[in-house]
């Protein structure tokens, strides 16, 4: 048992430091190659563009009193995280061939802080493209809610999201063990998570077993936090929160698992 709180303890005090040094790290990747950015941003400008545009004028979507370009707004700048956090394994199996990883796992920063580390950096980079998507949707007309209490939350939950969609595309580079396979599964599951979600239409437009998947998908809940916090719609915040807590705390330690497995 002591040994159990010993490790908690060491994984709790390295974490700070594991934290900052992958958020530089990352953070000096995009200053190197600012395009690698700008390439994922062009399907949700797209989103937002042609479809936020075209659809506002069709009343098809019972949004109530929200534009249809404002309803969807949240979903992509969601959407933007998720497509950038999703492929984040893919640095994984990189850094495992070019013998990166097998040196940071011989450190004695535990596996659940390097995780947690890459996580962040990946919260991070998934932010600035939802930034990008925000200042583009507030240019269209989009009439958001300004105060720090909304638009921290909406950061902090973005950041909760594509923290997680990052784990999840780590546990997938320790299964799929190869880019190109990580790539194909990666590319597999985005657009079932976005479109099984509430990013683009209510859920009560669903049949019932498509409502069902998508009270299982995290991507719906984020989407609920934004539009809550963005717009002033009703939604379930607290609920939201502790969704998107609870799948990063097990994302972190599944990724945290099949890390060794992914050096062997």
């Amino acid at each position: 048992m002591w040994a159990d709180r010993s490790a908690v303890g060491e994984t709790a005090a390295r974490l700070p430091s594991a934290l900052a040094t992958f958020c530089l790290v990352e953070l000096k990747k995009i200053r190197h190659d600012p395009w690698e950015v700008a390439t994922r941003l062009v399907q949700p400008v797209l989103w937002l563009l042609l479809f936020g545009e075209t659809f506002t004028r069709l009343p098809i979507f019972p949004t109530g009193n929200i534009p249809y370009l404002s309803y969807l707004a949240p979903g992509i700048i969601a959407q933007s995280a998720l497509f950038v956090a999703i492929f984040y394994g893919i640095q994984l199996v990189w850094e495992r061939d070019a013998g990166i990883l097998a040196k940071i796992l011989t450190t004695p920063t535990p596996r659940v802080a390097v995780v947690s580390g890459k996580a962040f950096a990946a919260a991070i980079r998934g932010l600035l493209q939802a930034t990008v998507i925000f200042v583009l949707a507030v240019a269209l007309g989009v009439d958001f809610t300004w105060s720090v209490l909304s638009v921290g939350g909406a950061v902090l939950l973005v950041m909760l999201g594509a923290a997680f969609f990052a784990c999840v595309s780590m546990v997938l580079a320790g299964i799929a063990q190869k880019r190109e396979r990580l790539m194909g599964i990666g590319q597999a599951i985005t657009f079932p998570l976005f479109f099984a979600s509430n990013a683009l239409y209510p859920t009560s437009l669903m049949p019932g077993w498509l409502q069902t998947v998508s009270a299982f998908n995290p991507l719906s809940y984020e989407v609920d936090g934004l539009r809550g916090l963005l717009l002033g719609t009703p939604s379930h915040l607290g609920l939201d929160v502790a969704v998107l807590l609870g799948c990063l705390v097990v994302g972190v330690l599944g990724a945290g698992r099949l890390l060794t497995r992914l050096v062997r």
